[in-house]
């Protein structure tokens, strides 16, 4: 077992434009973070993972970049940035930043010399195909973001590959030089003082140099191109090389977005003796229920289905590798409406239970901002009041195209689209939440009113106060950190209960994911001399037996037992 910091941290994210505005524009903003460093440390956390700050025309919020060395006009200047760094560093909090390196935006220098012409010293940059004899595109793929993936360039007569929006040209790392020149960025914000990278996409940077043809799933227009571009042919070895080069010579946080990644990949990417990276984010547990159209249509998911997710990620990974642990993040529902009950009876309750289940399973916890408040998803009435390209795009191709009902599209997007977690960030019941003095980028939650960090902080029993009690305890027990995991009750649809052990200590973890009153029973064969209640959501009696006890609606214990 080796121990290393970033097993034992916990890291917050804030997407920047929706989390605190300084300056009335209506955009979050870096002087807006800083503002808030104080409340972040009383919560407890030890790492801010930064969404992208840098310079970009925002086709996707910030996934887009045209300067990696520039910080968006938005968010302030580039001593906004280093004040925020030095600020954090004096609170003892680490900076991880976005790494986006799949792609860049078409504003990128580098695409601007690249389109300029074939035989232009960037033209390979990025990967330039020519049309099939009858004009068409390269090959079927679809792109993320819906249409093809491939962009026909007028003035060279020649397709460019966008995995994502057609403003976000995919990087050629077959070619050494694009990969040096990321090398020279990344050690550039590392010699400035940042303390990791969280990698979008980086699963995707390596593609079958074959560019064929993908299945065309029932009901879709194009080819699914995932098998000729997730975990590709060279991927290891890029990623070892920029170990390597790069991030061994810094002592950092490093993670990977890494859609389609299974475990027996995870391994191959977080094995410490491997030197790739140090943890991945998969996506199962986010896309149980998708349906025919992806989160478009969405359907039932079963308790047991999540926990022979989370069961096999904590096994599979116990040994060698390590798991990053989220409900949530810029990218998903929120975690309470998504898992658990957001109505006002059951909110607070089922967002500790949640938030129970996740922190005390083995990896670097995850807490997406106004999680520790409970923030819901939102339910704007208009698609006009909608702003994510992904959600607006989805809506053409399934509604305008005949695929999906208006009510059926927008019931898909009041509980998946990522516009639920981008909603700003709840401060107080002022006007816009206390977000902006301004005109918000996109409207407020409105249950601001009742649901929001002053009200928290005031409330001693509030979701925030029970986050920084679940942070203090992983900071107190190593059994939290390292035990291994064992799977109890495993055929239940309502408890998921699961042991962490680690030389005498055992930690016993009870939560209940539904409003019913179901009965958990500890197995015969788990034996202990005395147990102390760490932690829970109800009002608990010390004595109260645990070999046979009754649960309450979202009922979440913690148990440290000693043999």
């Amino acid at each position: 077992m080796n121990k290393a910091w970033w097993k034992e941290a916990v890291v917050y994210q804030i997407y920047p434009r929706s989390f605190k505005d300084s300056n009335g524009d209506g955009i979050g903003d870096l002087q807006g973070i800083i503002s808030k460093l104080d409340y972040l440390n009383k919560l407890g956390i030890d790492v801010i993972w930064l969404c992208p700050v840098y310079q970009s025309p925002n086709d996707d919020n910030g996934y887009d970049i045209s300067d990696y060395y520039q910080i968006m006009d938005e968010f302030g200047t580039m001593d906004d940035f280093d004040q925020l760094l030095a600020e954090a560093h004096k609170r003892g909090l680490k900076v991880m930043m976005d790494l986006v390196v799949n792609h860049t935006s078409d504003e990128h220098a580098w695409f601007i010399a690249s389109r300029s012409s074939t035989d232009n010293d960037k033209r390979d940059y990025y990967i330039w195909k020519k049309p099939k004899p009858d004009g068409s595109p390269p090959n079927n793929w679809g792109a993320a973001f819906g249409g093809s993936a491939w962009e026909y360039d007028e003035q060279t007569g020649e397709y460019y590959l966008h995995l994502f929006s057609k403003k976000q040209p995919d990087l050629n790392w077959e070619n050494p030089r694009v990969r040096q020149d990321i090398y020279e960025m990344m050690k550039w914000w590392l010699d400035k003082g940042v303390d990791g990278f969280r990698m979008d996409v980086i699963n995707l940077i390596s593609k079958d140099q074959n560019f064929p043809d993908g299945v065309v799933p029932e009901g879709h227009e194009y080819g699914d191109g995932s098998p000729f571009y997730m975990n590709g042919p060279r991927i290891h070895e890029f990623l070892q090389e920029m170990n390597r080069e790069v991030l061994s010579k810094y002592d950092i946080i490093t993670v990977g977005e890494m859609p389609g990644v299974d475990t027996e990949q995870a391994r191959l990417y977080t094995a410490e003796h491997r030197r790739e990276l140090q943890m991945v984010f998969h996506f199962e547990h986010v896309s149980l229920g998708d349906g025919q159209y992806g989160k478009w249509s969405p359907g039932e998911w079963k308790l047991t289905d999540l926990k022979r997710i989370f069961s096999k990620w904590q096994t599979e990974l116990d040994q060698e590798g390590w798991n990053s642990l989220y409900w949530s993040n810029h990218d998903q529902p929120r975690a309470v409406s998504r898992f658990g009950n957001d109505s006002e009876e059951y909110r607070e309750v089922s967002a500790k239970m949640l938030a129970t289940c996740l922190h005390m399973l083995k990896g670097t916890p995850y807490i997406y901002q106004g999680e520790e408040i409970g923030m819901t998803n939102v339910r704007f009435e208009q698609i006009d009041d909608y702003r994510d390209i992904e959600t607006l795009n989805a809506y053409r191709d399934l509604v305008q195209g005949g695929k999906l009902s208006h009510e059926a599209m927008m019931k898909a997007i009041h509980e998946r689209s990522r516009d639920n977690a981008r909603t700003p960030m709840q401060w107080n019941d002022q006007k816009h939440a206390g977000f902006t003095t301004g005109t918000p980028w996109i409207a407020v939650n409105p249950n601001y009113k009742s649901i929001n960090v002053e009200q928290a902080l005031n409330d001693p029993n509030s979701i925030f106060y029970y986050y920084q009690k679940l942070i203090q305890l992983r900071k107190t027990y190593d059994v939290i950190v390292y035990g291994q995991y064992r799977l109890i009750m495993e055929e239940d649809e309502q408890i998921y209960a699961y042991l962490r052990q680690l030389g005498n200590q055992t930690l016993l973890v009870i939560t209940n994911f539904s409003e019913e009153q179901p009965v958990f029973r500890l197995p015969d064969n788990v034996t202990y001399s005395s147990k102390q209640l760490l932690i829970s959501n109800y009002n608990v009696d010390e004595q109260d037996e645990i070999r046979q006890t009754k649960l309450r609606p979202y009922e979440a214990r913690v148990y440290l037992l000693t043999t």
